[in-house]
């Protein structure tokens, strides 16, 4: 039986391998402090954490993440050891975006489990408020034996204070390396979706019809989730309030809730359609999927809940199976090395009779988690099967029939495919790779890589032409989904070595100018691009958006650079580091084409930008993790059909409404 813990509580463990699972709401750092019989910390290599994740005994995650699962043996701790503490802290700035204190998200919870997966004692960490880190719980040696403590310390001075409390004396240095590991995996993570209404169920749940507010009811469940924003003034990348009179009194003030700029007299609201409705379910058998059957206000936001439903739902049944494996290998372990300790059972009937049995039950466990994961994935499976044909274009694959129909679009959707995902575990279904819309960062297509994940080898001249591919199959995607004259590409290819792959931009005349070749053409790209960024953030700054320079295009930008760090010098380096780091903010987007080991020449000069964007691949590649247990998923980059002329079609469309645009 779980035993539900207050702060100060304690409880007995009666195992020694345990693991302790957190889930926050929202990505949060995890790591564990080695203690003496004081509590003290004697350096930082008695600290697990994402730059250094394992330690004797002891095992965290290598990333920020909405749920970990942390590996604690306690037999296999030093005889100095006395206290092992659980810290939690939410990522600094530069680390990703999120709330800066715990008083903003949902509190944690934390459970100390055996590697059964059944519960031994569990604690939810209230109270916290301006509190960035927490010593969440601690397992302290007591007389021989070992037990589990609620602690829930917050500290708003974040790692760093934490740490100087726990008595390290090298506290600042640490939390920084911690929060340098944590950026750096923030290249390599899936954007999170944005966060579920707080009275919304699962929403992969059918919502039920209800009465709009003005007609005597209540919001339908998940209405308060997120709805596709309008975007208002120039370079404006997010959505913008309205204001309303002079003087007008702020109801906010008063509630501290969402100020509702309704007219109080008009009812012009009304509730969403209700989702699809699956067919009746046979006695005994699950209901069928149905596409759309997600919360949301539109068939859109619904199918992209819906997806996201099938990406947490995937990492999380592949996470059950994953420590049901573990657990049986780990018992397998430990009984053959019972038998093994034992000099009667070394040779002879008797100790192959227990080797057999150990194997045995291994065996049996393990067949019963595949079953359990099988069971999840035929219901995916059919789920990804009628799901995948409803998606609109800008979710859809390019072999989807939906691009054949395609028509310029007059909204913005709420997100993007950027390729699709992969377990190793669940080959057989693909989840579409959605990113919401604008883009939060940049994009950098590595052309480095030449081994692909499925074990197939590409030369680096044909890696550097799927490199370009890809960045052009995104960029016309991103054309593709954007209103007429609502999205503008620049190319900088200095040397020209992406001309053909550029052909299907060029020759439909969808760029804003043809492709900047030479330091020259580098240095007046750049230039014009920096000094956009710098208009636009200073009318934004000052509440002047309308003080624009007489004809300035307010359409989202994006920057493709081919061939880096060739024809780049130290200046352009910075003003690229700039445009990633303040471009996305007021619409200006990067998507660098480049080998990341040739660009590591640059050092620390360059790792700013490298952590900015998110890293593709061409090919196959184990590089991303989801935001809540860290899976390494591969991703499989949206390439067009060999002999398709979808691209070219879509293309030609985006350019003749461009065209009708501007007369």
């Amino acid at each position: 039986m779980t035993a539900e813990l207050v702060r100060g509580q304690n409880h007995p463990l009666s195992q020694s391998r345990l693991e302790i699972r957190i889930s926050a709401g929202t990505p949060v750092v995890a790591a564990a402090a080695l203690g003496d019989e004081n509590g003290r910390i004697h350096g930082v290599e008695w600290v697990a954490h994402p730059g250094a994740p394992t330690q004797p005994g002891l095992e965290v995650s290598r990333q920020a993440a909405a749920d970990h699962r942390l590996a604690v043996d306690l037999d296999a701790m030093t005889d100095a050891v006395h206290r092992v503490s659980v810290l939690l802290a939410l990522p600094a700035p530069g680390g990703g975006p999120g709330p800066a204190r715990f008083g903003a998200v949902a509190a944690p919870f934390v459970a100390v489990t055996g590697l059964d997966g059944d519960e031994i004692a569990s604690y939810t960490i209230t109270g916290l408020e301006t509190e960035s880190a927490v010593v969440a719980l601690e397992l302290y040696r007591r007389q021989g034996a070992w037990k589990v403590r609620a602690v829930g310390q917050g500290y708003a001075g974040g790692l760093a204070g934490l740490l100087t409390d726990q008595g390290l004396p090298e506290a600042v240095p640490l939390a920084g390396t911690i929060n340098e590991a944590v950026a750096r995996g923030l290249a390599r993570s899936v954007q999170a979706p944005p966060p579920r209404p707080a009275d919304g169920d699962r929403s992969r749940q059918p919502a039920a019809p209800a009465l709009g507010p003005d007609q005597g009811g209540t919001a339908p469940q998940g209405a308060s989730g997120p709805v596709p924003p309008s975007y208002g003034g120039p370079g404006q990348t997010g959505p913008q309030p309205a204001y309303g009179g002079a003087g007008a009194a702020d109801p906010s003030a008063a509630t501290g809730g969402p100020i509702d700029y309704s007219h109080p007299g008009r009812r012009n609201s009304a509730p969403p359609p209700p989702p699809p409705t699956a067919p009746p379910a046979q006695p005994g058998q699950p209901a069928q999927p149905v596409a759309g059957d997600a919360t949301g206000w539109s068939m859109e936001e619904r199918l992209y809940n819906q997806v996201w439903g099938m990406f947490e739902d995937l990492a999380r049944t592949t996470a059950a199976y994953r420590s049901a494996v573990d657990f049986a290998e780990s018992r397998m372990d430990k009984e053959l090395e019972q038998a093994l300790s034992d000099p009667r059972s070394r040779i002879g009937g008797q100790g192959d009779a227990a080797r057999e049995a150990a194997r045995a039950r291994y065996t049996h466990l393990v067949d019963q988690a595949r079953e359990a994961l099988d069971r999840d994935l035929v219901q995916l499976i059919a789920e990804a099967d009628v799901v995948e044909p409803a998606l609109p274009p800008a979710f859809a694959r390019w072999d989807n029939p939906a691009w054949h129909a395609y028509r310029v679009p007059m909204e913005i959707p709420m997100a993007l495919r950027l390729g699709d995902l992969r377990l190793p575990e669940a080959d057989r279904i693909r989840i579409p790779m959605l990113l919401r819309l604008p883009l939060e960062r940049g994009l950098w297509i590595d052309s480095g890589r030449a081994d692909s994940v499925d074990g197939s080898f590409t030369d680096s001249h044909d890696m550097r032409r799927l490199a370009m591919e890809t960045a052009v199959a995104h960029a016309a995607r991103l054309l593709a989904v954007y209103p007429a004259g609502e999205f503008t590409v620049h190319v900088i290819d200095p040397a020209g070595s992406g001309a053909q792959p550029l052909t299907p931009l060029t020759r439909t005349g969808v760029l804003a100018a043809p492709p900047a070749q030479g330091a020259a053409g580098v240095t007046d790209v750049l230039g014009r691009l920096t000094q956009r960024v710098d208009l636009v953030q200073m009318a934004l700054r000052g509440g002047a958006p309308d003080a624009l320079p007489p004809g300035f295009d307010t359409s989202q930008q994006l920057l493709i650079v081919n061939d880096f760090p060739h024809g780049f010098d130290d200046r352009a380096v910075n003003q690229l580091r700039y445009l990633a780091d303040e471009g996305p903010a007021v619409g200006v987007h990067l998507m660098m084409v480049a080998d990341r080991e040739e660009s590591a020449g640059y050092g620390p000069l360059l790792d700013p930008l490298w952590r900015s964007l998110l890293r593709l691949t061409p090919v196959p590649d184990d590089h991303l993790a989801d935001p809540w247990v860290g899976h390494a998923w591969t991703y499989e980059p949206p390439l067009v059909p060999p002999g398709s002329q979808v691209l070219h079609q879509v293309l030609t469309q985006v350019a003749a409404a461009r065209r009708s645009w501007d007369r």
